[in-house]
């Protein structure tokens, strides 16, 4: 497949048919939730229906196997040695377990910039407010026009009290690429211990974990990499592997095998759906099918081209120059302010048929009334319109996600 354009939406319309999108949905948002292929949706149903029919042969004999094969299949996959990655649920559970292992005392600081994900920042506040440690912010400048300013803007914030700091390889609420190799050269140099938040990096960015010389990474394989919900991974560099323990801790590996290394512990945490860890060989093997640079060239065409429409609609220009090197499959734009004159209708917010509306009142009249979901996300005192661009997505799509905002900020939203 990868000799396909990535501009030929009728040539992409075979790949698209691995998906199964709800008919009365168009699914702009795969970078919040990204649903797996019918390949990986087979595979998971495949060890569910293992471990449901014959639990013991499953659970006891096939499943620390299996589960090892699919650890180091992943770990391949991003450039990473098995022993220093293991499974866990999301990006968020591996954030957790690094933020409950690293040692902080009181006094010490951990630097996170202000597009770092929500959940991530709650996690690195609590675990500061533990030891009495500090989280400081580092302010990007925007726009953002080149790698040196990014990183100095983010040591800036650094003193002799810095341990840790915490970037995302890919920003959620801007969807940024931040230049992570140089960031983490920098923190290398001046001896401080670097985590990746890397959910939005597997599959729609390159990544060799093992060379990037970082010190922990986080990602969750359900974004881009389309695999099953409840499968992420986090990597751990060698030196600290003795500092991670389990949340939840079990037996770690079917007894009477005996605990060897830190990634152990992970392998069994009681009865549980290990269905989504084991289907993402699956979920790699689609992929790469496809081709991961045809993948890369295709979203990002997309991405591209809805993010040129949606500028010439409303004339203000993205945070990141027109360039591979700062976004990838995610257009992100800036929207005017709603009006303030009180003739913007507001829409419902507990009618039974809109289900849970979401918090913003644009994203939400864009799924009520042109059945679209797609995120509308305030940064910095201003909003912007983030859209996911993969494999079952088309221009003609875009265009109705234009023409519908068009319409909607013409009404006053």
């Amino acid at each position: 497949m990868t000799s396909l354009g990535p501009d030929d939406d009728s040539a992409w319309a075979s790949v698209a048919e691995h998906w199964q999108i709800r008919p009365d949905t168009t699914y702009l948002n795969h970078g919040s939730f990204g649903p797996p292929p019918a390949a990986v949706r087979q595979a998971r149903r495949r060890w569910i229906e293992a471990f449901e029919r014959q639990p013991m042969d499953a659970f006891i004999r096939q499943l620390e196997p299996a589960w090892i094969a699919a650890r180091d299949r992943l770990a391949s996959f991003v450039g990473a040695s098995g022993s220093n990655l293991i499974f866990v649920e999301n990006a968020t559970v591996g954030m957790n377990i690094v933020a409950d292992s690293f040692p902080l005392s009181a006094g010490d600081e951990v630097i996170l910039t202000d597009h770092e994900y929500g959940a991530v920042q709650r996690i690195w506040g609590r675990a500061c407010g533990k030891a009495g440690a500090t989280v400081r912010t580092a302010v990007l400048p925007l726009p953002l026009r080149s790698a040196e300013e990014t990183v100095a803007a983010i040591f800036a914030e650094a003193t002799q009290r810095t341990r840790l700091v915490v970037v995302s390889h890919i920003t959620s609420p801007t969807a940024v690429i931040l230049p992570v190799q140089r960031i983490c050269d920098e923190a290398r140099r001046r001896g401080i211990a670097i985590a990746i938040d890397a959910p939005h990096a597997l599959a729609q960015a390159h990544l060799a974990i093992d060379s990037l010389g970082c010190d922990f990474a986080a990602a969750s394989c359900h974004k881009w990499l389309s695999a099953p919900f409840g499968s992420g991974f986090l990597y751990v560099a060698t030196r600290h592997q003795p500092l991670v323990r389990p949340p939840v801790l079990s037996w770690g590996r079917i007894p009477p095998t005996r605990i060897e290394s830190w990634s152990d512990e992970f392998v069994w945490a009681g009865t549980r759906d290990n269905s989504a860890y084991l289907a993402v060989p699956a979920a790699i093997e689609f992929l790469e099918g496809v081709g991961l640079d045809a993948f890369r060239a295709r979203t990002h065409w997309l991405a591209r081209y809805a993010r040129r429409k949606l500028v010439e609609m409303t004339g203000l220009e993205p945070i990141v120059p027109d360039d591979a090197a700062w976004y990838g499959s995610m257009a992100h734009v800036p929207l005017p302010p709603p009006a303030q004159d009180g003739t913007r209708s507001v829409p419902a917010t507990s009618r039974a048929d809109d289900g849970c509306p979401v918090s913003n009142p644009l994203q939400h009249t864009i799924w009520r009334e042109l059945a679209i979901e797609v995120p509308i996300i305030e940064f910095r005192g201003t909003r912007y319109i983030r859209v996911s661009c993969h494999l079952y997505n088309n221009t003609e799509q875009i265009d109705r996600l234009v023409s519908g905002l068009r319409e909607l900020l013409a009404k006053g939203h």
